[in-house]
């Protein structure tokens, strides 16, 4: 929703069905689509499953248990997209910073919202992070369902040590306002980013994209 609010026509792949995408779509394995593909687009964005990199799951890998079986899909999908000469992105959670060389880190701060949730972004254009504070009382889009507890959470980065206070949704209305997003149910929107971070990528990449083809 970010990149079509940036200006652009937005074709989505994914290997499960997608029945609340909003626009074009195509279930097929996203490695295999953009090597076969890719070359059609004008710019490619990917969020690989971040399932292997979270925090929340960090303490339990290494154990045997089902963590340790969260594929690592984010370097193929880096070193393919090395491969195309078109701008493009690669999205992930911060527990991913040693797996790829992100040029920009977003968080809900920067655009109002009511949750933090960082991301990080790799691209080969020059991409710039906008100012922004930390939202102070974020609300926590994740868990199997919208139940309202309330976690602590230690930080460190870099600044600040310490913990911080987190409460989670209480409801799919609250997660869908927080993200600034109306159309998902819980279990899209937990796995989601907030299209404010895309939109404002977007009109960069869609700046690089109009002066690129202006130039040639």
């Amino acid at each position: 929703m970010g990149y079509h609010r940036a200006g652009f026509d937005v074709t989505g792949v994914d290997i499960r069905p997608q029945p609340h995408y909003p626009f074009a779509f195509h279930q097929a394995d996203a490695l295999a689509f953009l090597e076969e593909r890719g070359a059609e687009f004008d710019a490619i964005h990917a969020s690989p499953p971040c399932q292997a990199f979270t925090q929340m799951s960090a303490r339990w890998r290494g154990k045997g248990g089902p963590t340790d079986d969260h594929v690592n899909l984010l370097t193929p999908t880096r070193g393919l997209l090395a491969t195309f000469s078109q701008p493009w992105i690669i999205e992930n959670v911060q527990g991913a910073k040693h797996h790829m060389q992100a040029t920009v880190t977003l968080h809900g701060g920067m655009f109002g919202l009511g949750v933090h949730r960082p991301r990080l972004f790799e691209s080969n254009v020059l991409l710039l992070a906008p100012p922004g504070r930390r939202t102070v009382f974020p609300i926590g889009v994740y868990g199997t369902h919208p139940d309202g507890r309330t976690t602590w959470r230690y930080r460190n980065n870099g600044n600040m040590k310490g913990k911080s206070l987190i409460r989670a949704a209480k409801s799919i209305e609250e997660a869908r306002e927080v993200m600034g997003i109306d159309w998902m149910d819980w279990s899209e929107i937990k796995e989601a980013i907030p299209p404010a971070y895309t939109e404002y990528l977007g009109a960069q990449i869609i700046r690089y994209v109009g002066a690129t083809e202006a130039a040639s």
